[in-house]
């Protein structure tokens, strides 16, 4: 989707008063995102870390409003999730939505399909660009999450990083002029 096409987008989910909502998914390992600190001079920090593949997934979706909406799980999203995730949308969110996400094979499950099928129209769905990951604002979350609210943790097992992710977006959740900078990160005047 273009950023002409996003204009059109946005004028129809506006007329069928719909909330727009960028999607996507993520994964939180146990090894730390180390970033620059402000330590004393000689004095290099020492992150101890445990070598491990296992790690949580996290759907989220923001609006242009500034909301955040967010599901954790300790496996790896597949259709029925995203298909929750959807619910989970409907419920908190609003009963007609605009999503839109990127090409991920998960949106293409027949789980997907058979929930748009028989949801009535209350989900529209938009699909981003191949590889054109600059153009979802909800990149900003990773980044956001991974860069700022949880540099340089470790943590020992996936119940503590359950614990700091689920802090890490309660905190993100109170700065909705942070989300909205995500939107104009991307370039889209929503």
């Amino acid at each position: 989707m273009a950023h002409g096409s996003m204009a059109r987008t946005q004028k129809k989910a506006r007329r069928e008063r719909r909330t727009v909502v960028f999607t996507d998914e993520s994964g939180f390992y146990l090894l730390p995102g180390v970033v620059t600190t402000y330590g004393p001079r000689g004095q290099t920090p020492v992150l101890r870390e445990w070598q491990s593949r296992d790690h949580l997934s996290l759907v989220s979706g923001i609006t242009p409003e500034g909301k955040l909406y967010s599901r954790v799980q300790d496996r790896p999203v597949n259709g029925s999730d995203t298909v929750g995730f959807l619910n989970h949308l409907l419920t908190r969110a609003d009963n007609r939505l605009l999503v839109i996400w990127d090409g991920s094979p998960i949106h293409r499950a027949h789980e997907v399909r058979e929930f748009l099928m028989g949801g009535k129209g209350w989900v529209h769905l938009e699909r981003l660009p191949p590889y054109a990951p600059e153009l979802n604002p909800d990149e900003g979350v990773w980044q956001h999450l991974k860069k700022v609210e949880l540099r340089n943790l470790c943590c020992h097992d996936l119940t503590q990083l359950h614990g700091e992710l689920t802090l890490a977006i309660s905190r993100l959740r109170q700065k909705p002029n942070i989300i909205q900078s995500f939107f104009a990160h991307a370039k889209l005047a929503i």
